[in-house]
């Protein structure tokens, strides 16, 4: 894992949509996530969307975007305390770091702006992103076997949890 020069991170724009399909066009690219590739077009625009709160991350190597990470924030007081967050890092820039440096300051987002008491993940395996998360004190709190069907075959979803102490 070698670290991008000239890598940096700033909140994210309305405009980063475009990275953001670009980077889900290849096929197989929505099997880590929940949506699949009908609801897309949806569910990137919803993601992009936590732009105008401050609550979406751009990661970038020399001024191009490579990486975006969204916290879901709660519109209700009583689960406003948590947040689910998705990560999406450009094919091109994966194992270099980037995927860590963004869920880093997601969390640091998390903790200081929004004063969040946890954060999670919700994963299907295999993922790559399991063992990063880890690293970051990310716990199991929840598995469920055979929970979404991607060509032909079962995976289980994984749901983590980040505690801030």
């Amino acid at each position: 894992m070698t670290f991008l020069a000239d890598f940096d991170i700033r909140y994210s724009e309305e405009g980063d949509l475009a990275s953001l399909k670009e980077w889900f066009a290849p096929e197989g690219a929505t099997d880590d996530f929940p949506f699949g590739p009908a609801e897309m077009e949806e569910a990137l625009k919803n993601w992009i969307g936590f732009s105008r709160y401050k609550a979406s991350l751009t990661g970038c190597v020399k001024g191009e975007p490579c990486a975006v990470g969204t916290l879901f924030l709660m519109p209700y007081k009583k689960v406003a305390h948590h947040s689910s967050f998705y990560i999406m890092v450009d094919p091109a820039h994966r194992r270099k770091g980037v995927g860590m440096a963004m869920v880093r300051n997601l969390l640091h987002l998390a903790k200081t702006r929004f004063r969040l008491e946890s954060v999670h993940a919700e994963l299907y395996e295999p993922s790559a992103m399991k063992p990063l998360l880890e690293k970051l004190r990310f716990e199991v709190f929840a598995r469920q076997e055979n929970f979404v069907h991607i060509d032909g075959c079962r995976k289980a979803r994984v749901l983590m949890e980040h505690f801030f102490a």
